[in-house]
């Protein structure tokens, strides 16, 4: 038994270290984002592996060149979330309750899109968003994000709501309620984990696109920060620190969403995966 227990502690050790090598390497090219965005006027070849004396101008610098298009991403992605749910939800919900003919080619139909690449639709938006007069627009950039979130929304809330009792709603609708009403007051509650999580994607999506910013925007009307980033990167090439700066604010955003909404995102897609 000592020898068995010896045994597993070492085996136990070696699965720690390996863990933890894993881990910094995955985490070695933030930490380098971050030390050099504290190397005030660097560049990449001589930057400091630790700060000798760090410094939070590049920060302000890069507020002040880049704020507005932190907003910008901000507006972009969080009406791309709202367009997301407001579609995805009530079409999860015909696919998975209403036994519609040929659901399950709806839905593989829905996966398939997620394999067009983005500068194919791009390229095909543009032509009708010039028509339409949405070119430079939030509205059109907010539709076009919105679509990179809708596949993987759509997909799963189904997997989840499939599992709601049909008898749930039946109940409600029999105290009074009509199908809408059992739908919003009923359904999207018990969903609430996976309408986290399809939020989450939807504005994770919407937060890194560079393609539809890129081919849609003509102007510097409507800028989210991937495309300053990389305007930003053209003008400062050799101030690496101002650069790095940017990309760290604009990964906060996103950090503080996956961190607060963690256990929603492990519940909504265990849910939607077991279920």
């Amino acid at each position: 038994m000592n020898r068995t227990e010896g045994r597993s502690r070492v085996r136990g050790a070696w699965n720690t270290a390996a863990a933890l090598l894993i881990l910094a390497v995955m985490l070695f090219p933030v930490y380098w984002m971050i030390s050099t965005a504290l190397q005030p006027h660097t560049s990449i070849a001589s930057a400091d592996l630790i700060p000798s004396a760090p410094s939070f101008d590049n920060f302000g610098n890069a507020l002040d060149t880049q704020g507005g298009s932190l907003v910008t991403s901000l507006i972009v992605s969080i009406g791309a979330v709202i367009v997301c749910l407001t579609l995805a939800a009530p079409a999860a919900y015909g696919l998975a309750q209403f036994g519609l003919k040929g659901g399950r080619a709806i839905v593989f139909g829905t996966l398939i899109t997620q394999m067009v690449p983005g500068i194919v639709i791009a390229n095909a938006l543009y032509s009708a968003y010039a028509e339409l007069n949405l070119v430079n627009s939030y509205i059109g950039l907010i539709l076009a994000d919105a679509s990179l979130g809708l596949p993987f929304a759509i997909v799963l809330l189904r997997a989840f709501m499939v599992s709601i009792p049909t008898e749930v709603v039946e109940a409600a609708m029999v105290d009074g309620a009509n199908r809408f009403t059992a739908f919003v007051r009923i359904v999207l509650p018990m969903s609430r984990n996976a309408l986290i999580t399809s939020g989450l994607f939807a504005f994770l999506f919407a937060w890194a696109d560079f393609i539809f910013a890129l081919t849609l925007n003509t102007t510097d009307d409507v800028k989210p920060v991937t495309l300053g980033i990389y305007q930003f990167i053209g003008a400062h090439v050799s101030d690496w620190g101002a650069v790095m700066a940017t990309a760290v604010l604009s990964a906060i955003p996103a950090a503080i969403l996956l961190v607060v909404a963690q256990k929603y995102i492990a519940a909504g897609i265990a849910g939607g995966s077991i279920k």
